[in-house]
C-alpha cells in the first residue's frame, strides 16, 4: 500500500463556488499536514495557477473535465499501485474503489429544474455509482447526511461529516465605511431556484426606500442552471445593484458595511456566505430551513422563505433596529468560532486515517 494519499485536484480548473472553496481550503490544510499528499490535476484550463504551485500539483493526461476524471485519473492511479484518492468536490472516478468521496448536498434531486438536462443526466446516473464504489462518504452537515442516506439508501455509518469553515480574511476585515457609501442590504446568490432570489427581490421592493440599496454578489451562470423566469426584469430597479463576482477582499468589505446580510435560501447543505458575513460582524437574516438552523442556531434572525411578506417584515425590522443588529453581530461572532478550516481539517484527517487503518 502506498504511504501517500492522492488528492483529486480538478478544482484547480474551476471557478470558485462553495464546493470549490471547500476543496481548496482543505487542500491547503492537507498540504501542511503530516499526511503525505500528492495533488493530481488536468494539464489544461488551469484557473488557480498560484494555488497549483503552492500545492506542488502534478499534472497528468491530455483531457480535462469528466473525461480526465473518469478515464485518465483512475488509469494513472492504478498504474502506481491504486493509492487512496480523496475527492473533495461532488464528482469522483466511478471505476476506482480506493477512494473517499464528498457529496455536499442533493440539490440536483430537490430542485431538478435548476439544472440543464445534461447536468441532471450525468449526476443522476453517476452519483449512485460514486457513492457505491467509495470506502467513505463525506458531507457537510447532519442534514445532508440524512438526505443522502435516505435518498440513496446508504448506511449512515458510511457517511462522515466535515463542516465548512471560514477564511481568516473574513474575520473582522480591516475596512472602513466610506461616507459616500449608501445603506444597503447584501446577498450572495445565483439564479438557481433554491437561492430564492426572486422572492428576496420582491420583498426588498416592498420597502420602497430610495436611499436603500440591495447589492447582489454572484455569477449569472447559465451553463448548468436554467434561467429563473422573470429574474432579469426584477433586476431592472435602480436600487438593485448586481455586483457580479468579486474578490474576497471586496466581499469582506461588502459584508462589513452592509446593514444586514440576507440569505433566504430554500435549500442548502451548509451555507458558507452567512458564516463569512458573521465573521465580518454583519447581522444575518436566514430562511428557517433545517440545515441553516443546524449551523447557525440562535445567532441569526429567521424568516419563512416562501412568504414574501415575512421576508419584507424581517428586513424592515433589521433596517430600523440598530440594537437588534448589534445583538446579532455579537452572536454571529461567537457562532463563527465553532467553524474553522483547522477544525474541518482535523475531521478530515481522522477520516483518512480510519480508512487507511481499515
Amino acid at each position: 500500500m502506498s504511504d501517500k494519499v492522492y488528492i483529486n485536484a480538478r478544482f484547480l480548473t474551476q471557478e470558485i463556488t462553495g464546493v470549490q472553496r471547500f476543496a481548496i481550503e482543505l487542500s491547503k490544510q492537507l498540504k501542511e499536514s503530516p499526511i503525505k499528499c500528492v495533488f493530481i490535476s488536468p494539464k489544461s484550463k488551469i484557473v488557480h495557477g498560484i494555488l497549483a504551485k503552492e500545492l506542488d500539483a502534478v499534472f497528468i493526461g491530455k483531457y480535462s473535465g469528466h473525461l480526465w476524471e473518469q478515464m485518465e485519473l483512475p488509469k494513472y492511479l492504478k498504474s502506481i499501485g491504486s493509492p487512496l484518492l480523496i475527492n473533495l468536490m461532488s464528482t469522483a472516478p466511478i471505476f476506482y474503489s480506493n477512494k473517499i468521496y464528498t457529496l455536499h448536498d442533493i440539490t440536483f434531486i430537490r430542485f431538478p429544474k435548476n439544472f440543464s438536462w445534461k447536468f441532471q443526466g450525468f449526476y443522476k446516473i453517476m452519483i449512485p455509482y460514486m457513492l457505491k464504489t467509495s470506502k467513505r462518504i463525506i458531507t457537510v452537515s447532519n442534514f445532508s447526511k440524512d438526505e443522502i442516506s435516505n435518498h440513496y439508501n446508504i448506511n449512515k455509518d458510511k457517511i462522515s461529516i466535515v463542516y465548512n469553515g471560514i477564511k481568516k480574511s473574513f474575520i473582522n476585515p480591516l475596512v472602513k465605511k466610506n461616507a459616500k457609501t449608501p445603506d444597503y442590504f447584501l446577498t450572495v446568490s445565483s439564479i438557481s431556484e433554491n437561492k430564492n432570489l426572486k422572492r428576496l427581490i420582491k420583498a426588498f421592493n416592498l420597502i420602497n426606500n430610495e436611499n436603500l440599496k440591495l447589492y447582489i454578489v454572484g455569477g449569472l451562470d447559465l451553463t448548468n442552471f436554467n434561467e429563473v423566469k422573470g429574474i432579469k426584469g426584477l433586476l431592472s430597479s435602480k436600487n438593485i445593484v448586481f455586483k457580479g463576482r468579486v474578490s474576497d477582499e471586496e466581499l469582506g468589505s461588502l459584508y462589513k458595511n452592509a446593514i444586514s446580510f440576507l440569505f433566504p435560501s430554500l435549500y442548502e447543505g451548509f451555507g458558507i456566505p452567512p458564516l463569512e458575513a458573521q465573521g465580518s460582524g454583519c447581522a444575518v437574516l436566514l430562511s428557517n430551513i433545517a440545515s441553516l438552523k443546524e449551523v447557525y442556531g440562535d445567532s441569526v434572525l429567521y424568516c419563512n422563505p416562501l412568504d414574501i411578506d415575512d421576508i419584507y417584515s424581517k428586513m424592515t425590522m433589521l433596517y430600523n433596529d440598530s440594537e437588534l443588529r448589534t445583538d446579532l453581530s455579537k452572536k454571529g461572532s461567537m457562532n463563527v468560532k465553532k467553524y474553522s478550516w483547522d477544525n474541518s481539517a482535523k475531521s478530515l484527517f481522522s477520516i483518512i486515517n480510519s480508512v487507511n487503518d481499515g
